[in-house]
């Protein structure tokens, strides 16, 4: 286009119209707005880390709490408090979805971040069983974060870092005792110090809320604006062209399509379902086998030493997502994850340097497949609706992905103990039973992501 040309498209913004606003911001400063996607990416970290931070320590609480009677017990009790988040989450995902599609992400945004400081701490002053659950499911059920925003790589990261925070950060008095004496707070509270210091990331990035820009229209027009589309370039060839601006904000018809009819959002909701159960199932059982005894078929490790493995999974996934994601999307990830898990039983019997090389490597692959088959996931669900739907759309898939997630720890929390007490089985004994079920789930969600079942949306969304 010459340079005294008018662009082929004047677009029409609404004065006091928060959405507009950042529309009119966009159109005037093309490429990537870096500042505001890693504003978001930041809050998506926040809203991932107190999901699963808990893992590697979870062990550990249950038997400083003294809630089970014994040690194959520990697993069952574990289970029930890292299913009480996800529980409270899928009780109150619409709500937020809603509530963001009406007055917008930020005070959702917001009111999310003030419930992650407040109860996330609490969680790291749990003196009892009870405490433990009822402050986790709190958390969940005030954090609508990810229905508003999705950022994969963040999300992705966040499961990652989170249990490796918690895994290096728990116990700091046995770890560290020349920083932690046992007699200080972090002494009499072992599981405290990941859970403030989560929080006090939160309450930065809380801090800094005010400058996070609204995505919501807030305006109605009580008969349509029309705009000239005119320009020697573009599909319109020249010809004036007036467009009804109802038309491109949703007419009343799209905003009040039923999303439980898009196919295409609710298979691929339902996929994502799967693989969430599976995941999370896997986020439980992976430090519970690691740290339990090997006389149970565990390795023996601390929450420091899975917290290590976590680590180097979290900063490789870094680097995979930057650079290696598009070449290994496709179904490769679910099929390399199938034989992955079948060997970790396996490990087991390893030692040394051996077992670390061997348990960071595949912790490693295991979590790259993971993400590969979430971010693939997210764009599917975005690309299935219309932009002021995201909010509900988003709202939907979160409460699905809760109520799996809600059923997958306390499932593979119960699967876990019952395996430890069967060690001697013919058939799949102890832990190789635990395996072969994450398996079977895994084979599950990838016959899903064929055709029929799983529809591609054909419009191109905005």
């Amino acid at each position: 286009m010459a340079e005294n040309e008018e662009p082929l498209l004047k677009r029409v913004y609404y004065e006091g119209c928060p959405g507009c606003e950042l529309d009119q911001w966009s159109d005037n400063n093309r490429g990537m707005p870096y500042r505001f996607f890693i504003h978001v990416w930041f809050i998506t970290l926040c809203a991932a880390l107190p999901i699963s931070s808990l893992f590697p320590f979870l062990y550990f609480m249950m038997r400083d709490l003294h809630v089970a009677k014994r040690v194959e017990d520990i697993g069952f009790y574990a289970g029930f408090v890292g299913s009480s988040f996800m529980l409270g989450r899928a009780l109150t995902s619409v709500f937020w979805g809603i509530i963001a599609d009406r007055y917008g992400r930020k005070p959702v945004i917001v009111i999310g971040l003030i419930a992650l400081v407040i109860f996330n701490t609490l969680f790291g002053l749990s003196t009892s069983y009870w405490m433990a659950i009822v402050t986790r499911f709190l958390l969940g059920s005030l954090n609508g974060l990810l229905g508003p925003i999705k950022v994969s790589t963040a999300w992705g990261m966040g499961l990652v870092v989170g249990p490796s925070i918690g895994g290096l950060l728990a116990q700091p008095a046995d770890k560290f005792p020349n920083l932690f004496s046992k007699d200080s707070l972090f002494g009499r509270f072992p599981y405290f110090l990941p859970c403030v210091f989560i929080s006090l990331f939160a309450a930065v990035i809380l801090s800094t809320c005010p400058w996070l820009p609204e995505t919501l229209h807030k305006h109605h027009q009580s008969k349509p604006a029309t705009m000239i589309a005119e320009g020697p370039e573009g599909s319109f060839h020249g010809t004036e062209v007036k467009i009804d601006l109802e038309g491109l904000e949703g007419s009343d018809g799209d905003s009040n399509e039923n999303l439980f009819m898009n196919w295409p959002l609710m298979s691929s909701v339902i996929v994502y379902c799967v693989f969430s159960l599976h995941d999370m199932a896997y986020t439980e059982i992976f430090p519970l086998w690691a740290e339990s005894g090997r006389t149970y078929g565990g390795l023996g490790l601390s929450s420091q030493d899975v917290g290590e493995v976590l680590a180097i999974s979290g900063f490789s996934l870094l680097a995979f997502q930057l650079f290696a994601y598009p070449p290994v999307e496709k179904l490769v990830g679910h099929l390399l994850a199938l034989p992955l898990t079948a060997v970790y039983p396996f490990i087991a019997k390893l030692s040394g340097l051996e077992l670390t090389i061997i348990l960071n490597c595949a912790s490693l692959v295991k979590n790259v497949l993971s993400v590969s088959i979430i971010t693939g996931l997210f764009i599917l669900q975005n690309n299935a609706v219309e932009q002021h739907q995201r909010g509900a759309a988003n709202g939907i898939s979160m409460t699905g992905q809760s109520i799996f997630k809600a059923i997958a720890p306390a499932a593979a929390g119960v699967i876990f103990s019952w395996a430890q007490k069967h060690r001697n089985s013919s058939f799949l004994p102890g832990n190789h039973m635990v395996f072969f079920i994450l398996n079977l789930v895994e084979f599950v969600g990838l016959v899903m992501t064929f055709k029929p079942f799983l529809a591609y949306s054909t419009q191109r969304r905005r």
